[in-house]
């Protein structure tokens, strides 16, 4: 039961990433989902100007992470893990 509840819930997520991404990516930014844990912590990694802008935090926590808990209120936070994509992935 676990399982598939956890799988609905990045189904959830990335139906909320999926919302925003055109937003960032009009700015030459995106982003991809990392992981779930298991204290309902979402980990996403910025990308492009996202992952060097320096209002990045504002956009996670304003948009990405309200965007998130919008479709998934048990979420309690996103947060960015640091680094872009190594150019194999």
């Amino acid at each position: 039961m676990e399982n598939k509840e956890n799988n609905s819930l990045e189904e959830r997520i990335h139906q909320a990433l999926d919302s925003v991404r055109p937003y960032l990516q009009t700015d030459g930014g995106d982003i991809t989902f990392v992981e779930l844990t298991d204290d309902k912590t979402v980990k996403v990694r910025l990308l492009g100007a996202c992952y060097s802008c320096s209002m990045s935090m504002q956009t996670l926590k304003l948009g990405v992470e309200k965007a998130i808990q919008n479709a998934a209120p048990e979420i309690k936070e996103v947060i960015a893990i640091d680094g872009e994509l190594p150019d194999d992935e």
